[in-house]
């Protein structure tokens, strides 16, 4: 059977990035990097833009950042255009990777343009709702990217909600080229055995920005008749200051705890009473899936797009109605008085790492990329 690590010659894999500074996107493309830099292969990251990574990213593997914005008036937004066009330009014809690999909307365009004009293969991957991205698109900017799409090799979604959504824009309704890879479960280290809080919490995690809802949890938490138990956000982002604020307004920066980003996620996901995900919209959300692989009791707001695809409601996971904070305040109050049924829905969240094990999921890229071999 043919496979990567057989090849006679070393192939080169180039993984493009906005940014590496954090969030599910990022996670997942530099764990393919480490991945296939365990092969027969040179892994190369692209990050468009400079930023200290959030993940650790393997000694053989390479990162290129192209840019390091200092200045964003009109003037120097077109200089920062061309310099990234002739630098990635510049990257494709000098290493002539086997196939790129791109994630998030913008590094997708800039992908399909320079493999285009430099005849590589590539590969993008939507991996949030295109509600908010492609989809919002003026015409010629839409007409592009499905351009740009339909020339891809592969166009990768993290959940069938992706697919049907981007389909939905008439632009991208004839794309022939989809294909459905969810997310895995990632690797941790090993627990530390250490309390991370003196009290019984609830743990929400991710990007502090306004589409992850965190102000919806913050809420249903204050409403909850939990008064033994804290909630605590890990992660940062420019939302921080105004959950902070909400937090005081409610009277409770005494129990709402926010860690700022933390690289024991294990410790917290082991220790946590039950996890939220309150997003308002998702690709495929990873902290879900890194909550369930610990067996930690879930619910999730059934947004756009992933939770519906991951929890059945009752069983593995609790889903409430999108936005909703009167069903997160029920859920949470259900699951913290119901020991019971915590132990139910952990005992079944644990199969995750059968579902979305490492060796699944890696092996259908590699299935992507060994037919450019």
């Amino acid at each position: 059977m043919k496979t990567l690590s057989a090849l006679q010659y070393k192939p080169t894999l180039f993984f493009i990035i906005p940014s590496l500074k954090g969030g599910g996107a990022e996670r997942v493309l530099i764990a393919l990097a480490n991945h296939f830099n365990q092969l027969n292969c040179i892994a190369i990251i692209i990050a468009l833009n400079y930023g200290e990574p959030a993940y650790t990213i393997d000694d053989g593997v390479e990162v290129i950042y192209l840019l390091e914005r200092k200045n964003d008036l009109l003037l120097y937004r077109g200089y920062y255009v061309l310099l990234t066009f002739f630098k990635l330009c510049s990257l494709l014809m000098k290493n002539k990777p086997m196939c790129v690999l791109s994630f998030i909307t913008s590094a997708n365009i800039w992908t399909g343009i320079t493999c285009a004009i430099t005849g590589t293969p590539y590969v993008v991957s939507e991996r949030t709702s295109p509600k908010r991205t492609v989809n919002q698109f003026n015409y010629l900017f839409k007409r592009l990217a499905a351009l740009l799409y339909k020339k891809a090799e592969v166009v990768v979604v993290g959940a069938k909600g992706v697919e049907d959504c981007l389909r939905e824009d008439k632009a991208f309704k004839d794309l022939n080229n989809i294909h459905k890879i969810t997310n895995s479960v990632p690797a941790f280290k090993p627990l530390s055995g250490q309390p991370v809080h003196h009290r019984k919490f609830i743990l929400g995690v991710g990007r502090l920005e306004y589409v992850k809802g965190f102000d919806l949890l913050i809420k249903a938490f204050a409403n909850a008749q939990i008064n033994d138990t804290d909630l605590l956000i890990v992660g940062d982002g420019d939302e921080r200051n105004k959950l902070e604020s909400l937090t005081a307004d409610l009277g409770l920066s005494d129990r709402i705890i926010f860690t700022g980003s933390r690289t024991d996620l294990q410790d917290y996901y082991s220790q946590a009473e039950l996890f939220v995900l309150p997003s308002r919209n998702e690709g495929y959300p990873n902290a879900l899936v890194e909550a369930m692989s610990f067996g930690c009791p879930s619910i999730a707001m059934d947004c756009e797009f992933g939770p519906s695809e991951i929890i059945i409601n009752g069983q593995n996971g609790l889903l409430v109605e999108a936005g909703n904070v009167a069903d997160l305040t029920s859920a949470i109050n259900r699951l913290m008085h119901n020991q019971t049924l915590r132990d139910e829905l952990g005992s079944e969240a644990v199969q995750i790492n059968d579902t979305n094990s490492p060796q699944q999921i890696f092996k259908k890229w590699e299935d992507l990329l060994l037919k450019h071999a």
